[in-house]
């Protein structure tokens, strides 16, 4: 339901951003019902995973380098707050991600209720990072007060981004200071990107069981 009222902006003719992960699956499915009725949109997708549901989907993806600016982007994640800071890449996607968001006049986040919170946290925080000395890149972030897991395929192999890096799985409990985490993480060599989505998340549109969707603005919008 939330992805469904987030995909009423998409209008004709359009340049969008597809989110990865499983509330940003209910809006590519949206879109896609819409493309074959009729619908003219321009699309990238932020993972190959998303980009093999588009082509599912009948939604053409157009080349980065042919596209531009896009107009909205929607996507999931893991955790936001009321001020809709976000926590997001439990899909392994943030980097894809955030750099289409950033590319972005809106982004447009849908979620279930339970990934609402009071305090940033309690979902390990998702870093993306080279292979190379990833020891030491795994120390320094420790050293910010989080225990560091790297992510792990299911047959125990180290899981790999579309990027070809590895994803840090942070657990600090509670993000007190996400700004201030934000500017530390950027200053660590190794670090590629996290997933800190902050001053980013136009409009978060909420499922609730109830059957409502909440709606949950950046201030001044």
């Amino acid at each position: 339901m939330a992805a469904d009222k987030a995909v009423e902006l998409v209008k004709d003719g359009m340049k969008i951003g597809l989110g990865t992960g499983s509330t940003a699956y209910w809006a590519i499915l949206k879109i896609g019902e819409l493309v074959r009725a009729g619908l003219h949109i321009q699309a990238v997708a932020t993972s190959i995973a998303s980009e093999k549901l588009a082509v599912e989907q009948g939604i053409a993806l157009t080349p980065l380098e042919r596209i531009g600016r896009l107009d909205l982007t929607i996507d999931g994640a893991d955790e936001l707050d009321p001020q809709l800071r976000l926590v997001k890449g439990g899909g392994g996607a943030l980097l894809r991600e955030k750099i289409t968001a950033f590319h972005s006049d809106r982004l447009i986040i849908v979620a279930d209720e339970n990934k609402v919170v009071s305090v940033l946290g309690a979902f390990p925080l998702p870093v993306e990072i080279v292979p190379f000395a990833k020891e030491w890149t795994s120390e320094a972030i420790e050293r910010l007060g989080c225990t560091v897991r790297l992510r792990r395929e299911d047959g125990g192999q180290l899981y790999r981004t579309d990027n070809g890096n590895y994803i840090a799985d942070c657990h600090f409990d509670v993000i007190s200071s996400p700004e201030q985490l934000q500017k530390q993480l950027s200053l660590i060599p190794g670090v590629v990107e996290h997933g800190l989505f902050l001053g980013m998340a136009d409009l978060a549109y909420i499922g609730r069981a109830s059957g409502e969707v909440e709606v949950y603005r950046k201030q001044g919008i």
